[in-house]
């Protein structure tokens, strides 16, 4: 009885050890509030609020974005998607009428992503988190749902 509560007892550690472990080897995870002041929009109107959670979700990562459009409506979207492993379905209505999205680890820090709409490319870019874990800068470019060029840099503060 002693051999086996000592191996649950092993077991239970394990598993609350490599959360820890999992979160650096992502440090994407969390919850990050857009800083509206400091990000960039250019074609494309600035939402005037966007929260973006991303949660280890066994070998892929669930993103779910939240948050009031420049026109007041509610935004609210998400995919989960396993790095380098090809295209995700979008759900929700995401800006620029995206509807799949890829997305592969460049480094512990940078991502690269492509976003779909209909089977073809209509935009991608980078996604860098800072090394100290705080700020997370997303620059894109692509074309919005009517067809028009768009570039943004949203920076967003770690919560």
């Amino acid at each position: 009885m002693k051999h086996l509560l000592g191996l649950v007892a092993v077991f239970v550690l394990a598993a609350v050890a490599s959360a820890p472990v999992f979160a650096q080897e992502n440090p994407a995870l969390g919850t990050w509030k857009l800083n509206v002041e400091k990000s960039k929009f250019v074609g494309a109107p600035a939402p005037k609020e966007l929260t973006r959670t991303l949660e280890a979700d066994g070998d892929s990562v669930k993103y779910t974005f939240t948050g009031v459009g420049a026109d007041g409506s509610a935004l609210s979207y998400g995919f989960t998607v396993k790095y380098g492993a090809g295209e995700a379905p979008v759900t929700g209505s995401a800006p620029g009428g995206f509807d799949k999205i890829a997305i592969k680890k460049v480094s512990a820090h940078v991502y690269e992503a492509t976003q779909y709409r209909d089977g073809k490319v209509n935009g991608g870019g980078k996604v860098v988190v800072s090394k100290d874990g705080k700020v997370t800068t997303v620059t894109l470019k692509g074309t919005t749902a009517d067809g028009k060029a768009s570039s943004t840099t949203s920076v967003y503060d770690k919560q």
